[in-house]
């Protein structure tokens, strides 16, 4: 009876459950479960949530989502499962070409570098990154739309800027241009000092420029940016500095950025790729960081100007310091970077590693993957892929190749064409080797036991047939091409490599290899006939 008058006393069986019995469940070394109880709290707590799930419909939506919470856990477990096992699956394949010796070697000579730059103090500030930033003013999630708006104007930046350099660069290789490079780098270079000296954003190095872009408005500034106009009453401390109105300096600076915007997207376009040790990094930041400055300060001053709006209500106090300009400048760094070289977890890594800013990865990140959305939709291509096209690299990539194609259909020679220029092991001489050499442009040669049987021993490199003539010639210019001679004092190098890729096209000729020789592949006959099968122009593709 004392029971029951102690459990309607409570008024909530909850309570009574939570309080634990005298001598149950507990022992003097160890705990057990109550399975009654626990099974009693449970049932209670469900009959809680379907009584208030009537009462209102986001008391529904809530007990829809204790219902299915961990339904949901499993399902994002899964989601995320996939990718890191895809990750953990490439990572293994390049551990191929990194094995575990070559990455202590890296590690201990990445130490070694870190140490040394820190004791030569380069940028003389103590710090190891170019672009260090001083403040660690948090972010709000409001401020994700302008930093996805960022994105898109990186990955549209990143599209024009990489269609614009290609086109240029083709005129340059396909007319006269190309063949004056010194002179082309004199106009240019005299170009962009008349246009870029009248501007003081345009006049300064591009390091100092991104820097100053990048560093948020202290009560010492005395630069343009930060012309604010200044509350006399104002009795907060220097490093906390509220939001103010926008003065004549900031509204000068805004216009002279504009049109250092507009100056460093053309002029980035006609430079790179000149003949010039230049770079693409800091160009794009450039571009990124002015365009991202502008839009902080407008985003400030909304937010002070407007901040009853419902978009800045609930973040953003008047008097308080909200919106970090800076920040954004590195945002639209990190996605103008993204829209031209197509990098996400490597450039928001090399990001932080440029400025120490680790409560910025989220906006970082989100940008990246933004710019590199946009961009992909006008092209899978970034610039270097480009560049590597247009200057006919033969670069083979990891993407499968589907069509089923046999090494007879790709190989050289082919039918109605000469046979292969060979050297063989017992009747070649120095003089079959330099008029060879002469007469063709090939960079090696396959060396066979005789031309009746073809069978094959190695591979030969031009280079060296050059480098070790050259040597012969230096003790007697009659030598004869006999197998004393090839290995002994002629030392040609002579390699039997079998080409091995995840693509089926390579496999029968590896077996006919082994054999009889019967042709050679190329990256450049399998880029060709990989572009034949994609109904594409393989004569279009023009190797150096």
């Amino acid at each position: 009876m004392s029971l029951m008058q102690e459990i309607n006393g409570a008024g909530n069986l909850m309570d009574f459950l939570d309080e634990p019995f005298p001598d149950v469940g507990t022992y003097e070394d160890f705990h057990t479960i109550d399975w009654l109880r626990e099974k009693s709290r449970d049932t209670d707590r469900h009959r809680k949530i379907t009584s208030k799930s009537k009462e209102s419909i986001w008391e529904f939506i809530k007990s829809l989502l204790d219902a299915w919470s961990g339904w949901l856990v499993m399902l994002l477990i899964g989601l995320l499962s996939g990718p890191i096992n895809e990750l953990n699956a490439h990572w293994f394949r390049q551990l191929y070409y990194f094995p575990l010796k070559t990455l202590w070697r890296s590690f201990f000579a990445a130490l070694v570098a870190a140490f040394t730059l820190r004791s030569i103090n380069p940028f003389g500030n103590n710090r190891l990154v170019l672009f260090y930033v001083e403040y660690h003013t948090p972010w709000y999630m409001a401020e994700l739309v302008p930093f996805i708006l960022l994105g898109v104007f990186g990955g549209l930046w990143g599209t024009l800027f990489i269609r614009c350099n290609i086109a240029w660069c083709r005129r340059r290789k396909t007319t006269r241009l190309g063949k004056y490079p010194v002179l082309e780098v004199i106009v240019v270079t005299g170009i962009t000092a008349v246009l870029a000296f009248p501007n003081p954003y345009t006049r300064r190095s591009t390091s100092e420029l991104i820097s100053e872009l990048f560093n948020d408005c202290g009560a010492l500034e005395s630069s343009q940016l930060c012309d604010y106009i200044n509350n006399p009453n104002m009795t907060r401390p220097v490093d906390d500095i509220p939001d103010r109105p926008a003065g004549p300096g900031v509204y000068s600076a805004l216009w002279q950025l504009t049109l250092a915007l507009v100056f460093k997207i053309v002029i980035t376009i006609f430079t790179f790729g000149m003949k010039i040790p230049s770079g693409l990094f800091i160009p794009s930041m450039a571009v990124g960081a002015i365009a991202g400055r502008i839009v902080g300060i407008a985003v400030e001053q909304m937010a002070y100007h407007h901040h009853d709006w419902i978009i800045f209500k609930n973040w953003c106090r008047p008097g308080a310091d909200c919106v970090t300009p800076g920040l954004y400048a590195m945002v639209g760094a990190a996605a103008c970077l993204g829209g031209v070289t197509r990098m996400t977890v490597s450039l928001v890594v090399i990001m932080f590693e440029l400025t120490g800013g680790l409560e910025y990865i989220v906006p970082l990140m989100a940008a990246a993957v933004t710019s590199k959305w946009v961009a992909d939709a006008f092209g899978k291509e970034g610039i270097y892929e480009a560049h590597i096209q247009l200057n006919g690299y033969p670069y083979l990539d990891q993407d499968e190749f589907t069509h089923r194609t046999l090494a007879t259909d790709v190989m050289r020679p082919r039918r109605n064409e000469p046979p292969l220029a060979v050297l063989t092991q017992d009747s070649t001489t120095v003089e079959d080797v330099e008029t060879l050499i002469k007469d063709t442009d090939y960079n090696g040669f396959p060396v066979v036991v005789s031309r009746e049987s073809e069978r094959l021993i190695g591979f030969v490199q031009r280079r060296d047939l050059i480098l070790n003539i050259s040597k012969t010639h230096a003790h007697s210019a009659t030598l004869a091409y006999d197998p004393a001679h090839l290995w002994g004092k002629f030392q040609i190098f002579v390699e039997f490599k079998i080409f091995v890729s995840n693509q089926r096209i390579l496999v029968s000729l590896s077996v006919s290899l082994i054999r009889r020789l019967l042709g050679i592949i190329t990256k450049k006959d399998v880029l060709r006939h990989m572009a034949h099968m994609m109904n594409q122009d393989p004569e279009s593709i023009m190797f150096n």
